[in-house]
């Protein structure tokens, strides 16, 4: 006998010991998921993840530049911004697709803040990320859920239309023209005979070029079941010619500005020199000396980012988780929203060590990514080794967003969602933080209405029945008590009252109160008020209440 319990006291003990290597473990590739994929990768995986990462590179290269000069900052930032995402999602990221970087949206919401100094967008992209780290060791992930999907299709659709239309005084070759949206389309149109002949006519070819490119991808998808190895291998080249349209477009229009550059012939508007290479690893300046001697204080500046510390960390967590959920669903993966938090978080902090502003995950590039077979997140280290920089002329692609499309969905699914959709959308164009806050708040306020005014189903069997068809919460327990008091009691004679809880789960201290009030006028009326459908815990709260009531009867 002795043996036998020795026997299994040593079973027990090896067996707990497997179990806490096991949970370490599991907890480790938590923490870092590049070790759920990392065991099992091999040499057709790494094919096709360096195919995927350079095919994104060559997107996100042009994207980067352009998207630089949406946020009001030096080319280059484009670039030291597209670097460090690669590297640090491959370690932390859950979603094997999405790509971080700069984005139209963020870049956009950044240049109402940074004020075009890149001192400010770095510090800025340093506090996003330890705001982004923060909420995701405090798992505060759930905040997210009250932005509804209204308020950020009218929050992008009109930062398309902003961005959209802020190209338009680029390929015009305009100068000087304002960044408020009203005044920016009054100053275009208004100098629109001060446009540049050369800047016009390759803005114009870009477009026409880009827009045929993307025509001829569309019409390829009805190709996909043709049985012709002929059909298929043209398809496959046009694809991937579509693919890096982008890169193509910068390239060809770099060779005719600089073509026109060695004859001596300056009819294009160019960026110039820029600096060349990777800026060195350093922390992030928390001051600045501007160039007339002012000095400006961490403190000041901010103050001067204000609410971009709310907005953008908020924002960039939301785009991303987005983008990562849509392709989880679309390729069969889950992700793990904190992780995402975390992920992100980092790598605006180490990103802000190589000068870059916010970033965020790209859906296009995402898509792209989706799209050319990457297996693992290491498709976007290549995509980081590709980041290199040069002269390039200023050409940008005009969004076109149909936001009539947009409206024609939300109206078909809930019309009163059309509201704060066009909310968002309308005070954006003012400022993008105030068009976010308003959409939140008129969401906000439709939500408390309907928890307010849940639907309630009348009939009546000689006793006023009443079926609640969502939970009770404070805010509708007086319009419950309005119903019961006008069906039941004020009525003559007064007659009892049925209220079926079947779809409540739980009830608040104020529910309890006015039920506890209203037994007792339905009890002074010589009438009953009866429960139904009570489940396990609003059992034992209903027997709380009624408990009180009878000791306040007694006192």
């Amino acid at each position: 006998a002795p043996k036998r319990v020795l026997l299994l006291l040593q079973c027990q003990r090896s067996l707990n010991d497997r179990l806490a290597a096991a949970c370490s473990f599991t907890a480790l590739r938590t923490c870092f998921p590049i070790l759920t994929w990392l065991p099992r990768y091999n040499l057709t995986w790494l094919r096709m993840d360096v195919l995927a990462g350079l095919t994104v590179g060559l997107t996100a290269v042009p994207q980067g530049l352009a998207y630089a000069e949406v946020a009001g900052l030096p080319v280059q930032y484009g670039l030291y911004s597209a670097f460090m995402g690669g590297f640090v999602y491959c370690v932390f990221g859950t979603s094997k697709d999405v790509t971080l970087g700069p984005t139209a949206i963020m870049s956009l919401l950044c240049s109402y803040y940074i004020e075009r100094d890149p001192v400010y967008a770095v510090l800025l992209t340093l506090l996003c990320g330890i705001i982004q780290t923060a909420m995701a060791f405090l798992r505060l992930g759930f905040l997210l859920d009250f932005i509804s999907y209204p308020v950020i299709k009218g929050f992008t659709c009109a930062a398309a239309v902003t961005i959209g239309f802020g190209q338009v005084k680029n390929i015009l070759g305009l100068k000087g023209v304002p960044r408020q949206f009203v005044l920016q389309v009054y100053y275009t149109f208004h100098r629109i005979p001060e446009a540049r002949v050369g800047d016009v006519i390759l803005g114009v070819s870009c477009l026409f070029f880009l827009m045929m490119v993307t025509m001829m991808k569309s019409t390829l998808r009805s190709l996909e079941d043709s049985p012709s190895s002929l059909v298929q291998a043209a398809r496959g080249i046009v694809w991937n010619f579509a693919t890096i349209r982008n890169a193509l477009v910068v390239i060809a229009a770099t060779c005719v500005a600089y073509s026109t550059e060695v004859i001596d012939y300056h009819i294009f508007t160019l960026t110039g020199k820029t600096a060349k290479g990777l800026p060195p690893f350093s922390p992030p300046s928390f001051s600045e000396t501007t160039a007339n001697g002012t000095h400006v204080s961490f403190n000041e500046i901010l103050l001067d980012l204000g609410g971009g510390l709310a907005v953008i960390p908020l924002m960039g967590v939301l785009e991303s988780i987005a983008i990562a959920k849509a392709f989880g669903s679309q390729n069969n993966y889950r992700i793990n929203a904190n992780q995402e938090f975390f992920a992100i978080g980092l790598t605006n902090i180490l990103g802000s060590f190589v000068s870059a502003y916010p970033v965020t995950g790209s859906f296009g590039r995402t898509a792209v990514n989706s799209q050319t077979g990457v297996c693992t997140p290491a498709g976007g280290i290549f995509t980081g080794g590709m980041i290199h920089m040069n002269n390039i002329d200023n050409v940008k692609i005009l969004h076109v967003v149909i936001v009539i499309e947009v409206v024609r969905q939300i109206w078909r699914v809930r019309k009163l969602d059309v509201l704060p959709f066009l909310v968002t959308f309308l005070v954006s164009f003012w400022e993008v933080q105030y068009g976010i806050v308003a959409g939140v708040a008129v969401s906000g306020l439709m939500l408390l209405y309907v928890v307010s005014r849940p639907k309630l189903k009348m009939s009546d069997h000689g006793v006023a029945v009443v079926e609640l068809a969502s939970g009770l919460h404070f805010p509708a327990i007086e319009h419950l008590s309005g119903v019961l008091r006008s069906h039941a009691l004020h009525v003559s004679p007064p007659r009892s009252a049925v209220l079926d809880c079947h779809h409540v789960s739980s009830i608040d201290y104020t529910v309890v109160n006015e039920l506890k009030d209203l037994l007792k006028q339905f009890k002074l009326h010589d009438v009953s008020l009866v429960f139904t459908g009570l489940k396990g815990y609003m059992a034992l709260q209903m027997k709380v209440f009624q408990r009180l009531q009878t000791e306040s009867y007694e006192k």
